[in-house]
């Protein structure tokens, strides 16, 4: 029986990909950068945003990269205030494993103010003891945010579970030694996911409940 169960956000809980995609590709066009493909930002979610944009456009000047930052959160947030759903069952899954008493915390490379901000349109900051995001340690596949939750909940690597859509996500519960779960309907498909030996694959979040209740 697991003590702690780690969620990934975007792509796992949340159905925010499309709005990244199309919110960076928006930021590049204005920026007057080359603009992305879907397909090479869809690889990069999971990832903090500076080595992101890094691997995107690569090296920019400082100014011209500080300007794209700006443009991408204006994007996100600003431009299109309508509220990123989460995907279903999820609220469901969480409230599970709450009733169960499980302990749950958030590893994500979205920043902490956007963390923050998703929290209080769902509602669901509530469900989680503690969480590090993508401007508070090194990024994914870094193992650092995983380190950090586990010392914080005085909880060992093999009695946690990472739940995650990208292959960043397995790998840094892997480099633990952290039993994990990938989800097929996030950023990365199965075949990616695999290389990472999972527990499981699942194709919905209802599924994971048969390995953690």
């Amino acid at each position: 029986m697991y003590k702690l169960v780690i969620f990934d956000w975007d792509g796992t809980l949340m159905d925010s990909c499309g709005r990244i995609v199309s919110a960076m590709q928006t930021s590049a066009r204005r920026a007057g950068l080359p603009v992305p493909q879907e397909a090479a930002v869809r690889d990069i979610i999971g990832i903090s945003l500076r080595p992101a944009m890094l691997r995107l456009f690569g090296e920019l000047p400082s100014a011209q990269a500080e300007e794209l930052f700006e443009l991408y959160r204006q994007e996100y947030v600003e431009n299109d205030p309508t509220p990123t759903p989460m995907f279903g069952g999820a609220i469901e899954l969480l409230e599970q494993i709450r009733q169960r008493q499980l302990l749950m915390a958030v590893a994500t490379g979205k920043a902490r103010r956007g963390l923050n901000r998703v929290w209080q349109q769902t509602g669901t900051g509530h469900f989680f003891s503690a969480s590090r995001c993508g401007d508070e340690t090194r990024s994914k596949p870094d193992p650092d945010m995983l380190e950090q939750i586990l010392a914080e909940l005085a909880v060992q690597p093999h009695e946690a579970l990472m739940i995650g859509d990208t292959c960043y996500d397995l790998h840094m519960a892997e480099q633990l030694g952290m039993d994990r779960i990938g989800v097929s309907f996030g950023v990365h498909e199965a075949a990616r996911l695999r290389q990472h030996k999972p527990k499981a694959i699942v194709d919905s979040l209802a599924e994971i409940a048969e390995f953690i209740l």
